[in-house]
C-alpha cells in the first residue's frame, strides 16, 4: 500500500515537472496566466521549428503520464477499499502522495504551483476522522468572534469536529447555549474552565490586550484530556477559506522531534528595529505566529513541554520583564533554543493582516488562501493592499444564515443527541396534513440563540428589590431602544429576533448610539430567525430566563414607561412584600396616535392629556376588554393600590416575581400570547393589584406583519381558533376545577 502510494507519489511528480515545461509561465501585466497543458505560442517570437518538435514530444509524455496516473489512482483506491481502518485515539491513519517521502518542501512549493493544481494537493483525511480542534475564548466580544470563525470552519469542512473551548464563564454561558440551540450535525463541544488555569500563567507579566488568556496555549497539554493526542488551536480572529481537514492532514509531515507546526511570522516585529529601543523577545529568523499551532500533544508531553516553556520563561522574563505579544513570545524563545521541534508550515496557513506585513507574499490568487488572520488591534480596518477583498470575505461568513450549516455528514455515524431525537419524536407525532400543522410546528422548533450579544455589566442591589424591565423585537422597532433608556435607568433584559445580516446592522447601530453604549446593564440577547411566525412567546421568555434581579416588569418594546417608573416599581415592591405574596403589579397602559408626543411628567398631566384627547386608555377602540378590568375610572382619583379580578381576554402588563409561570410557545404571531400567560397567572392564584401611581403609553408604529396576517388570512384566524380552545382544556386538565371558570368565561365573551 505504502509503497503503491510513493510510486504514485513521484509519478505525480513526474508530471508535475513536465506539466511545467510544456505550460512555462506566462504573465500579462506582470501577473501570471494558467495555460492548458497542449496550449501553443503560435505568435511567441522564441517559437521556432525545433521547439516546436520538443513541445510536441513532451505534450507526447504528458499524455503518457496522465494515463499511467489515472491507472495508479484507479489501483490505490482499490487497495484503500479493500484494507482496514484502523483508530487510535484522534490519531486516525492517513493517506499521503507523499507518504515517507520526507519532502517537506513541496507544501512550499504549493504556493508557486497554485494550491487547486493536482500537484499541490494535500494528504487524504479519512472520511469520517474527527478533526480536533482547540479555541481559547473570553468575554462578550471574543464570543463573537468565535461564531464567525465556527461558521468559517463548518462552511468548508466535511469531516467531524470536536471543539475544545478554553472558556471563562462568560463565554461558557453563551457558547454553551449557542452550540445547544445550533444542533449541527456530527459537532462535538467540550469546555475547560479558563479562570481554573490562571494561576498557571498569571506569574508572567503580559502587555498584550488578550490579557491573561492570551498566555493560555501554553498550558493545553495539562488542560486538554490525556488521550488526546494532536489538536489545531487558533485564536478567535481566523477566518477559514479551505477545508479545515487540509490543516489536519498537515500533521502527517512532521517528522523526528517535529511537534509544533507554525507559520514564519508575516511582520518585522522579531527582527527588532521597528523602532528605537525596540527589543522584542528572542525568536529564530523572523519568528513565528501562534494564531494556527498545530500541536502533537502526546510527544510534547513525553518531552516535558511544560517544564520546557516554564524554565525558558522564566530565564527571559529577568532580562525582559513581560512579554509583549502573549504565548507568541514565549513559544519563540522556546523554538529559539530548539529549533528541531518546529515544523514551518506554507504562509497561506496563516495570512496576518497586521500593518506593514509580507501578507502578500503569501498569495498570488484567490485559491492560494487558506486562513486568514486578523491579528491587528485594528481588526477590519487594518492597512492592506487587498484588504477590502479580504473584508468582504470575513463578511461573508459573518452575516451567514447559521441555520444552513445544520448539514448531515451523510456516511458518517453521529453520536446520539438526545435533544435532536426528542425533536424528531415530537414533530413526528404531528399531522403535516393539518392546517394548522405550521402553527403547531412552531412550538417546537430549535431557534439558535445567542446570549448577551454585546458587553453586559450588573451589580446587584444591596435590599434586593430590584426590577428588570422585560421585552422583544424585531428589526422594525429598533428604533424604540433609545428612548425606553432613556426613561428606564434599570436593567433590562430583550430578546431580538435577527437574521444573521441583521444581528450585524444591530451591532453596528449599538456601536454607534451614544445611549445605548453608556449603558451595560441592558443584556441583548439574540433569537435567530427560523420559519414563517414571530415567536413572540419564545422571545419573552429568553428575555425572562436570563434576568439577574429577583423581580421583572414584562413589558413591551412599543412601550414608554414613566419617567421614574423603575424606583417607583421598587418602592412598590417592599410596600406591597412582592416577595412573600403571589402578586402581579398592574402597570396601567395608555397609547398616543401621535407619532410626536410631549410625555407627561405626572399622572396629573396625564389625566389632562386623557380629557383633551391627546391619549386614550390602551387599545379602547379596537379591544376594550383586554384593558377593561384595570378599572381606569377608578385609577383615575386612587391613591392607593387596589385588586382587581381576572376577567377574559384580560393581557395587562405586570410585574411579577422572577419564578413566575414562562409564556405559552403555541401563541405565536399575533393574538393571545399574553391572554394565555394573564390566565395561567389567574390559576395558580396570584392576585392582580393595580398600582396608582404608575403609567406607561403606547408609541403609535406601522401594523406589524403578523397583525395583518390575522386580519386578511381566515385560516390563521381558525388556527388561532383552535390553539385556544386546546389551551383551555390543556388548563382545565392542569388546574381541575378551578379552571372551568375560564371556559365559561370565553363562552359568555
Amino acid at each position: 500500500m505504502v509503497a503503491l502510494g510513493k510510486v504514485f507519489y513521484f509519478q505525480l511528480r513526474s508530471y508535475c515537472s513536465l506539466l511545467q515545461k510544456v505550460v512555462g509561465e506566462k504573465k500579462i501585466d506582470g501577473k501570471p496566466v494558467s495555460l492548458s497543458p497542449l496550449e501553443s505560442q503560435p505568435h511567441s517570437p522564441r517559437y521556432t521549428a525545433s521547439s516546436q518538435r520538443e513541445r510536441e514530444s513532451l505534450e507526447v509524455r504528458v499524455r503518457e503520464v496522465e494515463e499511467e496516473n489515472r491507472v495508479l489512482r484507479k489501483q490505490l483506491s482499490l487497495v484503500q477499499s479493500r484494507g482496514p481502518a484502523h483508530h487510535r485515539g484522534n490519531h486516525s491513519k492517513t493517506y499521503s502522495m507523499e507518504e515517507g517521502t520526507g519532502d517537506s518542501e513541496s507544501l512550499r512549493a504549493g504556493i508557486v504551483a497554485g494550491n487547486s493544481s493536482e500537484c499541490g494537493q494535500q494528504p487524504v483525511v479519512e472520511k469520517c476522522e474527527t478533526i480536533h480542534v482547540a479555541i481559547v475564548c473570553a468575554g462578550y466580544n471574543a464570543s463573537r468572534d468565535v461564531v464567525t470563525l465556527v461558521k468559517s470552519v463548518l462552511f468548508h469542512r466535511r469531516n467531524p469536529l470536536h471543539f475544545h473551548l478554553i472558556a471563562d464563564a462568560i463565554a461558557k454561558q453563551i457558547l454553551a447555549t449557542l452550540f445547544q440551540t445550533w444542533m449541527v450535525p456530527a459537532v462535538r463541544i467540550d469546555f475547560y474552565d479558563a479562570d481554573e488555569l490562571k494561576s498557571e500563567v498569571s506569574w508572567i507579566p503580559n502587555k498584550h490586550y488578550s490579557g491573561i488568556y492570551g498566555l493560555m496555549k501554553l498550558v493545553l497539554t495539562k488542560t486538554l484530556p490525556s488521550n488526546l493526542e494532536r489538536v489545531i488551536v487558533l485564536d478567535t480572529d481566523i477566518t477559514f477559506a479551505t477545508d479545515i481537514a487540509e490543516l489536519w492532514a498537515v500533521f502527517h509531515k512532521f517528522k523526528g522531534q517535529q511537534v509544533l507546526g507554525l507559520v514564519e511570522n508575516q511582520s518585522d516585529w522579531y527582527l527588532g528595529n521597528l523602532w528605537k529601543n525596540h527589543r522584542p523577545w528572542p525568536a529564530l529568523g523572523r519568528g513565528y505566529n501562534t494564531g494556527v499551532i498545530l500541536l502533537l500533544l502526546d510527544k510534547l508531553r513525553k518531552m516535558k513541554w511544560e517544564q520546557m516553556w516554564r524554565l525558558t520563561a522564566e530565564r527571559e522574563l529577568m532580562s525582559m520583564l513581560s512579554t509583549s505579544l502573549a504565548d507568541q513570545d514565549i513559544f519563540n524563545a522556546v523554538i529559539k533554543q530548539n529549533p528541531f521541534l518546529v515544523y514551518q508550515l506554507p504562509c497561506f496557513w496563516n495570512v496576518q493582516l497586521s500593518d506593514h506585513t509580507r501578507s502578500e507574499q503569501c498569495y498570488r490568487d484567490v485559491s492560494d488562501l487558506k486562513v486568514i488572520h486578523w491579528n491587528s488591534p485594528k481588526k477590519l480596518r487594518v492597512k492592506n493592499k487587498h484588504v477590502e477583498f479580504f473584508r468582504n470575505l470575513y463578511l461573508t461568513f459573518l452575516e451567514y444564515d447559521g441555520n444552513l450549516l445544520r448539514r448531515e455528514l451523510f456516511g458518517c455515524p453521529s453520536e446520539a443527541d438526545v435533544n435532536s431525537e426528542n425533536l424528531q419524536k415530537q414533530l413526528s407525532e404531528l399531522d403535516e396534513d393539518d392546517l394548522c400543522y405550521e402553527f403547531r410546528r412552531e412550538r417546537f422548533t430549535v431557534h439558535r440563540t445567542h446570549l448577551y450579544f454585546l458587553h453586559y455589566e450588573y451589580e446587584p442591589a444591596s435590599d434586593n428589590t430590584d426590577v428588570t424591565l422585560v421585552a422583544q423585537l424585531s428589526m422594525d422597532r429598533l428604533q424604540m431602544l433609545e428612548a425606553i433608556c432613556k426613561h428606564w435607568e434599570g436593567p433590562i433584559s430583550l430578546a431580538l429576533y435577527l437574521s444573521d445580516a441583521e444581528a450585524q446592522q444591530f451591532l453596528r447601530y449599538a456601536q454607534g448610539s451614544e445611549v445605548l453604549m453608556s449603558r451595560h446593564n441592558v443584556g441583548y440577547h439574540i433569537v435567530y430567525k427560523e420559519g414563517q411566525f414571530y415567536p413572540v412567546n419564545l422571545l419573552r421568555n429568553v428575555a425572562m430566563k436570563h434576568i439577574s434581579t429577583p423581580y421583572m416588569f414584562l413589558s413591551d418594546i412599543d412601550f414608554l414607561p414613566m419617567y421614574g417608573l423603575y424606583e417607583y416599581l421598587r418602592k412598590s415592591v417592599i410596600q406591597l412584600d412582592l416577595a412573600n405574596t403571589k402578586k402581579a403589579l398592574i402597570v396601567p397602559a395608555f397609547e398616543t396616535l401621535r407619532y410626536r408626543l410631549s410625555f407627561p411628567k405626572s399622572k396629573a398631566e396625564l389625566l389632562s392629556m386623557l380629557d383633551m384627547g391627546t391619549l386614550f386608555t390602551f387599545r379602547y377602540h379596537v379591544w376594550t376588554k383586554g384593558h377593561a378590568p384595570t378599572n381606569f375610572a377608578k385609577w383615575r382619583t386612587a391613591t392607593t393600590p387596589y385588586r382587581v379580578e381576572w376577567e377574559a381576554d384580560f393581557e395587562p402588563y405586570v410585574v411579577v416575581r422572577k419564578d413566575c409561570p414562562e409564556y405559552d410557545r403555541r401563541f405565536v404571531g399575533f393574538g393571545w400570547n399574553k391572554v394565555a400567560h394573564i390566565m395561567e397567572l389567574d390559576a395558580q392564584e396570584y392576585e392582580f393589584t393595580v398600582l396608582p401611581n404608575a403609567y406607561m403609553i403606547h408609541m403609535p408604529h406601522a401594523p406589524s406583519f403578523d397583525i395583518t396576517k390575522f386580519r386578511s388570512n381566515k385560516q390563521y384566524r381558525i388556527c388561532l381558533k383552535t390553539l385556544k380552545e386546546e389551551f383551555q382544556q390543556d388548563m382545565s386538565r392542569h388546574y381541575g376545577f378551578a379552571a372551568l371558570k375560564y371556559l365559561t368565561a370565553e363562552n359568555n365573551s
